[in-house]
């Protein structure tokens, strides 16, 4: 018997040593969970039989920590959850490890090759919420956009003397008819560039006069008044005004130009927003990661545009998934069904776009666990081996 409690004892060892082993080679594994063998005693009736592995289970429970790669693939979730992915049998897999590159169709892939799942979009770039898909970037150019709309907010400085208009007639090219300019850029449809300046002269106290000319043409496109309070806000216009010239070989420009939170205090000219609309084309240049898990495709023109989101998933007992790889495991009866959900929603972690998150296993724990493994494993041999010496010491007394 004592020969049989010895050899279980070996069994279990060796099996504890290939588990610390195991962790010790994956110390460097991105996602990767440490894991630990649980023994049980055997009995045989009322006789102690030995010991047995019980089970060998992983730590969820502490997170490895996060290390900046500066590639925008690379995410770390920072919490609880999965990534969710689908080999190419479409076995969903979920994993910690969050390296991830595109293929050469352009969908999003782990290293080992399964697709990132998540939340797609429609024609439009709107986010479908509801169903999960593959995320898949578009690689086509991003076409233009014609500038239709232009947010404009400056300060005009009270302390400017008034110009008569009637002595003074404006005139782009006489700084004595203006008080200040400003030139924006705005594009056509073909997203050609063509700027919009506009020409501020104070005609009265509170009172200046909006000169709007396009591509330097010396005719104004034209010309409004801005009213102001005596305390410096704004009075009038209230609602945008519109300025609209021809673009060769373009459909005309037509902007609508803001000027809501202008002021008029005694300070210089400065402007604080100047926001159009429209772009020229572009053409795709990466990919950004929100930590929303909201996927853009970046554009040569500085332009993002939304290829999906995607998900994580979590379970009401991570311990029951069926492990199929060191940082992929699948779902089983035990683990329950998982909960799909954007980083950041309910328990789910959020993201870190441009970092990885490292195995969570404590070397040093795991050096002082495997001397006292081998220990163990000496223990038992040498219980065999006097065990031995007593059984020939017992024949040779026969």
């Amino acid at each position: 018997m004592s020969f049989n409690i010895a050899l279980s004892g070996l069994d279990a060892t060796n099996t504890e040593l290939n588990t610390i082993s195991h962790n010790i080679a994956n110390a460097s594994t991105y996602g990767f969970k440490g894991a630990r063998t649980e023994f049980a005693s055997v009995y045989n009736g009322m006789q102690p039989g030995g010991v047995e592995v019980a089970a060998i289970s992983q730590n969820f429970d502490t997170n490895g920590s996060v290390t900046s790669t500066g590639r925008a693939m690379d995410l770390a979730i920072n919490g609880g959850g999965f990534f969710v992915t689908k080999d190419s049998a479409g076995q969903t897999l979920y994993t910690r490890s969050g390296v991830f590159n595109t293929d050469k169709d352009n969908y999003v892939m782990s290293n080992t090759g399964a697709k990132l799942q998540g939340y797609s979009v429609d024609g439009n770039n709107n986010l479908l919420t509801g169903v999960t898909g593959d995320i898949r970037i578009s690689t086509s150019s991003l076409a233009a956009q014609a500038t239709n709309k232009m947010e404009f907010v400056a300060n005009f400085d009270a302390t400017n003397e008034a110009i008569d208009t009637n002595a003074i007639a404006f005139d782009s090219e006489n700084t004595n008819s203006f008080h200040s300019s400003y030139t924006t850029k705005v594009f056509d449809s073909q997203g050609k560039p063509h700027t919009v300046t506009q020409y501020f002269t104070k005609t009265s106290d509170n009172t200046w006069e909006v000169n709007t000319l396009a591509d330097g043409n010396k005719t104004p496109i034209s010309s409004i008044t801005m009213a102001f309070n005596p305390d410096g806000s704004l009075v009038s216009p209230v609602n945008a005004y519109n300025v609209s010239f021809p673009a060769a070989g373009a459909n005309p420009i037509n902007i609508d130009i803001d000027l809501s939170g202008s002021t008029q205090f005694g300070t210089e000219f400065s402007v604080s927003t100047n926001n159009p609309n429209g772009y020229t084309s572009g053409e795709l240049a990466g990919v950004r990661v929100e930590d929303n898990g909201m996927v853009y495709a970046t554009y040569t023109n500085g332009q993002s545009q939304l290829q999906g989101q995607l998900v994580l998933a979590d379970f009401a007992n991570p311990q029951g998934l069926s492990k199929l790889s060191g940082t992929a495991w699948t779902q089983s009866f035990s683990s329950g069904a998982p909960v799909i959900g954007a980083p950041g929603a309910g328990t789910l972690g959020g993201l870190t776009s441009g970092s990885l998150e490292q195995s969570n296993v404590d070397l040093t724990s795991e050096l002082v666990n495997l001397m006292t493994a081998q220990r163990n494993y000496q223990a038992n041999a040498k219980t065999i081996s006097t065990n031995d010496k007593l059984t020939q010491a017992l024949f040779n007394a026969v």
